[in-house]
């Protein structure tokens, strides 16, 4: 009787997603890398570093309208050589304190309403650079997961091959296959190394981007806790998102200020022609020694210590600038109209974002359902290929077909949940409404 092929054990992703997870359990959470991200990346530091610039600009604006003072000092010596004349030369100082404080000026108020704009900006700046790390972090970490799981999947794949590979050639010693089967094998086993390689670099170089991401060496991120079960989608309605999008999108709002902000640059365009008034004081004191005098060029003075105090009131306004102002004018309307129609599609952009994004987390847990089906099915395939090969009406090219399948199912199954995951983060980043605390409802997805 012809010996029977050894039937190879059928692969489990439960089995496989177990073995990751107890290998994960001690990593790091999304939140805790974050914490470490965010006083590491430097385009979010670069970010905060605006707010603090346009915080001191606002300091700026609001000087100009309070009283200002300087201090002028100065000294000097003249020295005359005439023919026929000895050297002579007089020596002068004097010390001043000059005062400022404006009584009337319109384009100061602008100034000060349009730099505490530019704060409100570079704020929407950081509340985007932020969520931008939190995508950044996400993808990084579920690259490094989807990586670990296409690795143990070709691992597990190359196993079962190396399995059926003994098989054929027992069974092609005892001469009950042919030396097509071992060949066949051996190409299945050559190609599962190969993949294997490039797998196990392809881990070495998402662990290095995350690592880069942090600011750390050796992150671990933790697996998904088994079974998984993804969350639904909420607000269930695309239209829901693209409300929360156009109320609270940081680049929504930025371009609305860049609306206000426009607004103010007309409102000081106006202020030029209005008079500017300031008060203005000056105190003084000079000190010249005596001195007979140069002969042929001044009369001698007399020593002594001079004191002046000054208090007047500045008028100015402009009469006529050859066109200037106007033109100005003309240049801020025209960038106003600019600013409005940057909001109009800034509006439509994040609208359109949100829509695909929602429907991209859709289609997501749909295609997941799909591949779990398809990874049951593809159980039962190699199940009943095997015993099919066992009783002669499959061939081993068969069995090696059915299991490249389901390993091939497993590995899609793993990158489409962790795709989900990381499309509900972006969904939220396109509606403007990603937080850092929406990483700890991803946490929880994962293994303790």
């Amino acid at each position: 009787m012809p010996r029977r092929p050894r039937r190879p054990a059928v692969p489990s992703l439960l089995a496989l997603a177990l073995t990751l997870a107890a290998a994960g359990a001690s990593g790091q959470t999304l939140s805790e890398l974050y914490s470490a991200a965010r006083v590491y990346d430097a385009s979010f530091l670069a970010a905060q570093s605006l707010v603090l610039a346009a915080d001191a600009r606002t300091v700026q604006a609001e000087s100009a309208r309070k009283a200002s003072a300087t201090v002028d000092a100065s000294a000097s010596r003249t020295e005359a050589d005439l023919p026929g004349r000895s050297l002579s030369g007089t020596t002068a100082a004097g010390v001043s304190v000059n005062g400022r404080y404006p009584l009337y000026n319109r384009s100061t108020l602008v100034d000060m309403q349009r730099a505490g704009k530019a704060v409100e900006v570079s704020r929407t700046d950081v509340e985007s650079a932020e969520q931008d790390l939190i995508v950044r972090l996400a993808q990084a970490y579920f690259d490094v997961l989807a990586s670990q799981d296409a690795l143990a999947t070709t691992q597990a794949s190359k196993k079962a091959i190396t399995e059926q590979l003994a098989s054929a050639k027992r069974n092609f010693e005892v001469g009950t296959a042919t030396i097509t089967d071992t060949r066949e094998a051996q190409a299945r086993f050559d190609l599962a190394t190969a993949q294997e390689i490039q797998a196990d670099n392809d881990l070495r170089t998402k662990r290095i981007a995350l690592d880069q991401l942090v600011g750390r060496t050796g992150v671990a991120p933790r697996a998904l806790a088994v079974p998984v079960v993804l969350p639904a989608v909420s607000p269930a309605q695309a239209e829901e998102w693209v409300n929360l999008a156009d109320q609270g999108h940081p680049q929504l709002r930025k371009a609305r200020l860049a609306l206000e902000v426009a607004g103010l640059d007309v409102a000081k365009s106006k202020t030029a022609y209005a008079p500017v008034v300031n008060a203005t004081g000056s105190m003084g004191s000079s000190y010249t020694p005596s001195t007979g005098g140069i002969p042929g060029l001044q009369a001698g003075t007399p020593s002594g210590l001079g004191f002046s105090a000054r208090v007047g009131v500045d008028f100015s306004m402009p009469i006529y600038t050859g066109g200037r102002l106007q033109a100005v004018e003309k240049e801020v309307l025209a960038l106003e109209e600019k600013a409005r129609s940057d909001v109009e599609a800034a509006r439509r952009g994040v609208a359109q974002g949100t829509r695909v994004a929602f429907f991209g987390v859709q289609s997501g847990a749909a295609q997941v359902k799909a591949l779990e089906a398809a990874e049951s099915s593809s159980k039962l395939a190699l199940e009943a290929t095997q015993l099919g090969y066992r009783v002669g009406v499959r061939v081993n090219l068969d069995v090696l077909n059915a299991q490249s399948q389901l390993y091939t199912t497993q590995r899609d199954l793993a990158k489409a949940r962790y795709d989900v995951l990381l499309n509900g983060l972006k969904l939220r980043q396109a509606a403007g409404q990603l937080r850092p605390g929406d990483l700890q409802a991803v946490d929880a997805l994962l293994a303790k």
